[in-house]
């Protein structure tokens, strides 16, 4: 390896070395929460936003802009000075609007939303001028839906700085519209494009023929859906919401059917490739379970009650284990240092995984059943185990080096 290329390699390690402490940060955050929950006002609400806003937003710019890159195959920049800013900028908003949503006063969650609605609008910015420039790649598809994620969660934002000021009727509607924008836009549109080249990558397989012309396909009817279930909340139209979630469905199939090939040809062995494949399987069940909750209810605001019910499976059984098993993937291998190193790392992030991933979805399924409250407490104690059993091993590799 020459000299230039030597730093550029453990430059980019340093860079992925730090920025990967920031999803770990809010979730070690979730674990302080979880513990504390009683004692912490605003604890459920808190406990999503430093799933969702904080880890998950902080790994999609970070992650994505990685993507982004490799797929465009296009020169790295001088330096990280805008992926650096971007991200100071979305932390310190993401961490106003924690504060400001769970503690007050309002005008701070609101003046922290702008800051990360910047940063998500420099980002958008950011891969808009890459594709651009870039030649035709045969997976740049994957870019247009990181671009369709980002205008979601832009739409996503204002609803949600306006819920902190808002306390009537349209309260409830702006719930729908805002959590349905931001899962199923910004985060569930991010792995379905994502997953077209890691997935085989995690598997360590060729990938499955039909599979870039099946996530092409699956775009625009997720959009479809995607707007289809925005009227319909806002409006409170539930035929019209459910109907957008059965589209959004049918694209979340489509990309599934060629994953399910590949998963066929070299079957998944580590954690990071069950935790993804769990994952995908909760999305349906969360769909599901969304579309009965959105039909049977008799008002928005008794569907905005409900939606609680649909955040576990939708947001721990989906979200939280692809963003895991992700992360132990790459992680190991961004830190870099050759064959043996990576190894090693992705061993320990490997340990005892099959009773992390057992124990996390036999948790969560048995949180969703009628049990008593006991029952309740024991599997949210069972679920914040499996994550520090993977937050203290990622933290080990990550400050290594730097101690």
């Amino acid at each position: 390896m020459s000299a230039t290329a030597e730093r550029a390699s453990s430059g980019r390690a340093g860079w992925h070395r730090r920025a990967g402490l920031l999803p770990l940060a809010y979730l070690a955050g979730m674990v302080a929460v979880g513990l504390a929950h009683p004692f912490v006002p605003q604890g459920r609400w808190l406990l999503v936003h430093l799933l969702l806003l904080g880890a998950v937003t902080n790994a999609v710019l970070v992650w994505g802009a990685h993507f982004a890159a490799a797929i465009l195959r296009t020169a790295a920049p001088p330096d990280r000075r805008g992926e650096a800013a971007r991200l100071v900028m979305l932390n310190a908003g993401v961490l106003g609007v924690l504060a400001g949503g769970s503690a007050g006063p309002a005008w701070l969650g609101v003046a922290a939303a702008a800051l990360v609605f910047a940063a998500i609008g420099a980002h958008l910015w950011d891969l808009a001028v890459r594709l651009r420039r870039a030649l035709p790649a045969r997976f740049a598809v994957t870019v247009h839906y990181y671009l369709a994620a980002c205008v979601a969660v832009l739409a996503g934002i204002p609803a949600g700085a306006w819920m902190l000021l808002a306390d009537d009727d349209r309260r409830p509607r702006l719930l729908l519209f805002h959590a349905h924008v931001n899962l199923l836009g910004f985060v569930t549109l991010t792995v379905l494009g994502t997953l077209l080249t890691l997935w085989p990558t995690v598997l360590r397989t060729r990938m499955h023929h039909g599979a870039a012309s099946a996530t092409g396909k699956a775009l625009p009817l997720g959009l479809a859906g995607l707007a289809c279930l925005g009227v319909g909340t806002l409006a409170w139209w539930p035929v019209l919401a459910a109907a957008g979630l059965a589209l959004f469905a049918a694209a979340a199939v489509l990309v599934a059917l060629p994953a399910a090939a590949t998963a066929r040809q070299r079957p998944p062995a580590s954690f990071a490739t069950w935790s993804i494949a769990a994952g995908l399987c909760w999305l349906p069940v969360a769909l599901a379970w969304d579309a009965v909750a959105l039909l049977t209810a008799h008002s928005a605001a008794t569907a905005a009650d409900r939606f609680d019910t649909v955040l576990l499976p939708l947001g721990g059984g989906f979200v939280a284990q692809v963003l895991l098993g992700a992360l132990s993937y790459l992680l190991p291998m961004a830190l870099g240092g050759g064959p043996g190193p990576v190894r090693e790392r992705t061993a320990r992030m490997d340990a005892h995984w099959p009773q992390r991933l057992t124990m996390t979805n036999l948790a969560l399924a048995v949180y969703l059943l009628p049990v008593p409250p006991f029952v309740r407490i024991t599997t949210s104690v069972l679920l914040l185990a499996a994550l520090l059993q993977f937050l203290l091993p990622a933290a080990r590799i990550l400050l290594s080096r730097a101690r």
